[in-house]
């Protein structure tokens, strides 16, 4: 995942500064030399940042600790092929440490190399029993079957763990996608309920702080705004594929990516760097978002151009896949008029379940408890009716359930949508070998399936209360 801001007061151009100066007193320093990387990521020098981390790639070579961080600062770039040299290089310097296994393990996962994977996580596993996310994402590598999963071991598991111990969100979650996969829905059921509210518990958040913001963003981009905000050059591209997570986004982003003319950002924290940038210094999100209306757009797009470019992708189209870019349409349209948006959507309880039972290790923290779920998914679907109203026809809504069983009507409808002449090989997205480092990176390394058309309905009793709720604000389930 893209790193955060780690300022309490965010000005990115003091930071920079700052490391710099730290840089250039501790030339020796490895911790300097990230931080800096770090900094440039956040002012869009991106190409700077990343010529940094090779450099000091070469420097930490037989420095394994040091070499471990290296490796996270490829990540953030998408650099995952040079993430894996850092974590394979690690392994031989430290063959008995679970930690280099576990890194190693994750850099296999965005490369498609699951059966790799299963190998290292069964080791840190031996290494480290109490290691309970690597329990975990063993259990997404595939799909359990009868003769092949670890059910039994993770009930021995739990019926050992105190109440209160962290390991209780991430055995449950297993075990209750691994029930899922062998067909025992009521109690794949209770296993996601204990392990979402065991994380629940451990978060200070507020549904009501993301449904002001967007009230607020429907109320301050309004029709008017549309109007007379000034726009940016018209250049094509990039292609912003958007939506709430486990809604196919990375399905389609795959898809494009296949195409000759195409490639992929990932999932970056470009567009919203960019934006914080450009609002200046700032002390909470609610002052960012008193700013926004006023900044330049022109500026913004062109220092988010500027920053893709570093990445070093040479194909004529880019895709940027960040889900809650959402909240950013109307700037994304007016700042890059060329720029094509994807919107995906998919059917509402079938989207609130998958987001349920899945654990966020970062983000997305409405997704534990099913009133902050329904909340947050009203909220969205407000604000995308907003986005409809006043951008209308500047951005293409693609149905989930039409892609996986419709595809090839459906997929030329996308790349025409994107700007992109028809080219069958985008039917054969999961044969290719670039990275994916998202919650979907196993099953997009299969061709395209409708099992999870409809999912919802092996759950409808439990999910009965969240139907009620969105039906009574009009949301068709």
């Amino acid at each position: 995942m893209p790193v955060e801001p780690v300022t309490p007061a965010i000005d990115f151009e003091r930071d920079l500064a700052d490391a710099e100066r730290a840089a250039v007193a501790r030339p020796d320093d490895p911790g300097a030399a990230l931080r800096l990387a770090e900094c440039r990521l956040y002012c869009g020098q991106v190409a700077q940042a990343l010529e940094g981390v090779r450099a000091l790639e070469s420097l930490t070579w037989s420095q394994p600790e040091w070499l471990l961080r290296v490796a996270e600062f490829h990540v953030h770039g998408g650099q995952h092929e040079a993430a894996w040299r850092c974590h394979e290089r690690v392994l031989a310097l430290c063959p008995d440490d679970p930690d280099a296994h576990y890194a190693a393990a994750s850099s296999c996962v965005a490369l498609g190399r699951m059966d790799q994977a299963d190998q290292l996580y069964q080791r840190v596993i031996a290494l480290r029993p109490d290691d309970y996310d690597a329990w975990q994402n063993r259990s997404t590598l595939r799909r359990q079957t009868p003769e092949a999963n670890h059910v039994e071991q993770m009930r021995y598991v739990l019926g050992h763990l105190d109440a209160d111990d962290d390991g209780q969100v991430p055995v449950n979650y297993a075990l209750g996608k691994e029930l899922e996969d062998l067909g025992e829905y009521d109690a794949a059921f209770g296993h996601y309920q204990a392990g979402a509210e065991a994380r629940r518990r451990r978060l200070s958040y507020d549904v009501a702080t993301d449904e002001s913001v967007m009230h607020r963003i429907t109320t301050t981009f309004d029709a008017d705004w549309v109007k007379q905000a000034s726009e940016g050059s018209d250049v094509p591209g990039p292609v912003f594929v958007m939506g709430l997570p486990r809604t196919g986004t990375t399905l389609v982003e795959r898809m494009l990516s296949a195409h000759p003319d195409v490639a992929s950002l990932g999932e970056t924290n470009t567009l919203l760097y960019a934006l914080v940038h450009a609002a200046g210094p700032h002390d909470n999100r609610e002052q960012l978002f008193s700013r926004i209306p006023g900044i330049d757009l022109p500026a913004l797009g062109e220092r988010y151009r500027t920053a893709t470019r570093g990445y070093g992708h040479d194909a004529p189209l880019l895709v940027d896949k960040a889900p809650l870019n959402i909240l950013y349409l109307g700037l994304i349209l007016k700042a890059m008029p060329g720029a094509r948006v994807i919107h995906l959507r998919r059917h509402p309880l079938d989207a609130c379940f998958a987001m349920y039972k899945t654990l966020f290790r970062m983000g997305y923290p409405f997704s534990y408890r099913f009133q902050d779920v329904g909340r947050y998914y009203l909220a969205y679907h407000r604000l995308m009716a907003h986005w409809r109203a006043v951008l209308p026809g500047r951005f293409l809504d693609v149905d989930y359930e039409a892609l996986v069983t419709d595809t090839e009507p459906q997929l030329r409808r996308l790349l025409d949508g994107a700007g992109l002449d028809w080219d069958p090989g985008c039917m054969d997205f999961h044969r290719q070998a670039t990275p994916t480092a998202t919650a979907s990176a196993a099953q997009v390394r299969r061709p395209v399936y409708s099992d999870s058309v409809g999912r919802w309905r092996r759950y409808e009793r439990q999910l009965a209360p969240l139907a009620a709720k969105l039906r009574q604000e009009g949301v068709d389930c």
